[in-house]
């Protein structure tokens, strides 16, 4: 067991969030996870400082202490003050308004690498932007705000021009519902693309993308697709990795340079999280802008594996063959001859007479994507067998409900194996003409709907608000 004197040795410049610890540790009981949280600390390093106080730390639980009576003050160091602290501090009824919201958001997804971002950094976030920039002309696109960071600044700005686009569905509709749809939503997958209605719409791009390398870079490269004038917009990106490991944010770095974006400025630990406790349950704000160079590159089809769990994960493997072969023979049950794609929704393909889609690594949204972008005459789709669009009854009547009037669905759970299930689609007689022209702007084919989502294709609209479309159009 080192000594304290060691572990602070060991910090050497980086002592700052160690020292504050001592300082709260002394105060009396602190929550380990607050611990981590108030000094940006990563948690092995807490947790060495804690082994380090042997016998002067008292432990209740998950709340620990320095003994009463030990003395440490000169290890203590007194903690910074923000100013925007007091400024969140002053909106108290709004900061009670978002601890309500973020309460009741949808259940963090771990396959999207979800780390929910506290209270007091979602309404931190809103007055810096509001702060910093003219919100009042400014148009701010989110890419991903399962944080509701969008419902903060509407609060503060209520005559803001603000978009959110995310890949999951549910965070769109809360959105919706919370915002009174006062807030424009879009549903992507940055890996296939942005909606064509938010390329070059946005003078300034926030984003809390997946802390991987291919992550960082994908969603910096959409950000600078989404400005109107690259070089006059800005991107603001949450990023953190842990002062044990600067490599990997070396790494990041580089990839946001590659992007063409230069740093105008790092604001070190400026968010805080519950959990993420490696990089100390905090992330710094890069303000970014895009160089000339910026405008010149072209993101492309991203790559699958940018998060840090699950299927979709860098790490991710990719054993496919006697999956998709019962697939393909699924596929080709009807004698048709079958054609092998991939799971991509972003322009219109050539019609098919028997398709076959691997979508093993869909975490929820794709099927629908697919069923929606797809025409042929039968398609057959691999999805995970915990799919939740196959969860139980209700979902699967949902799915089936959506495109019913293109498709006549079979649901074959635990297909080819106990890990997958196979969506069989055969087209039917008479399909709905909105439903195999998804990549067609809503008000080319029929004006009897929203008139916020006019300029809207099928594809992008949010899934609630596809199944609210007039049933005859």
């Amino acid at each position: 067991m080192s000594s304290l004197d060691d572990v602070f040795a060991e910090h050497g410049v980086h002592v700052r969030p160690l020292g504050l610890a001592i300082t709260l540790l002394g105060r009396g009981w602190q929550q380990f996870d607050e611990l981590i949280r108030a000094t940006a600390a990563p948690r092995r390093s807490i947790e060495e400082l804690l082994d380090a106080l042997g016998e002067d730390l008292e432990r209740e639980g998950q709340a620990v202490r320095i003994r009463p009576g030990a003395d440490y003050v000169r290890y203590c160091i007194a903690p910074q003050v923000d100013p925007l602290d007091a400024e969140v501090a002053s909106h108290r009824d709004l900061l009670a308004t978002l601890t309500k919201y973020i309460e009741d958001v949808p259940r963090a997804m771990a396959a999207l690498d979800h780390v929910q971002a506290t209270p007091d950094t979602v309404l931190r976030r809103a007055l810096w932007l509001d702060g910093r920039y003219d919100l009042r002309t400014a148009r701010l696109l989110f890419l991903g705000d399962h944080d509701l960071t969008s419902l903060a600044v509407r609060a503060l700005r209520p005559e803001a021009d603000l978009t959110v686009v995310d890949l999951d569905e549910r965070v769109l509709e809360y959105v919706d519902r919370l915002s009174g749809r006062s807030i424009h939503t879009m549903h992507a997958d940055l890996r296939i693309g942005l909606p064509p209605i938010a390329i070059g719409s946005a003078d300034l791009v926030f984003s809390d993308p997946p802390y991987t390398p291919e992550g960082m870079g994908l969603f910096a490269s959409r950000g600078i697709e989404a400005l109107r004038e690259p070089t006059k917009g800005r991107i603001l990106l949450a990023y953190g990795y842990s002062p044990r490991h600067p490599a990997l944010g070396a790494q990041v770095q580089r990839e946001l340079a590659t992007s063409g974006l230069t740093f105008e400025a790092i604001l070190p630990d400026f968010h805080r999280f519950s959990g993420a406790q490696a990089i100390g349950s905090t992330a710094d704000l890069y303000v970014c802008q895009p160089t000339a160079k910026a405008k010149k590159i072209r993101a492309g089809k991203g790559k699958l594996g940018i998060y840090t769990h699950g299927p979709q994960s860098v790490e991710s493997g990719t054993a496919r063959s006697a999956l998709l072969a019962g697939l393909h023979e699924i596929a080709g049950e009807s004698g048709l001859p079958v054609e092998t794609r991939g799971a991509d929704w972003s322009v219109p393909t050539e019609p098919g007479q028997a398709v076959a889609i691997d979508l093993r690594a869909d975490p929820g949204p794709w099927l629908l994507r697919v069923l929606l972008a797809t025409n042929a005459q039968r398609l057959a789709l691999l999805v995970p067998n915990a799919h939740p669009d196959l969860g139980n009854a209700e979902s699967q009547s949902a799915l089936i409900s959506l495109v019913r009037d293109k498709y006549r669905l079979r649901l074959l759970r635990s297909t080819p194996d106990n890990k997958h299930a196979v969506v069989v689609a055969d087209a039917v007689d008479e399909p709905r003409e909105l439903l195999t022209k998804a990549h067609a702007k809503l008000g080319n084919i029929e004006k009897a709907v929203a008139e916020d989502v006019l300029g809207y294709r099928l594809i992008d609209l949010p899934r609630h608000r596809i199944g609210e479309l007039p049933a005859t159009l």
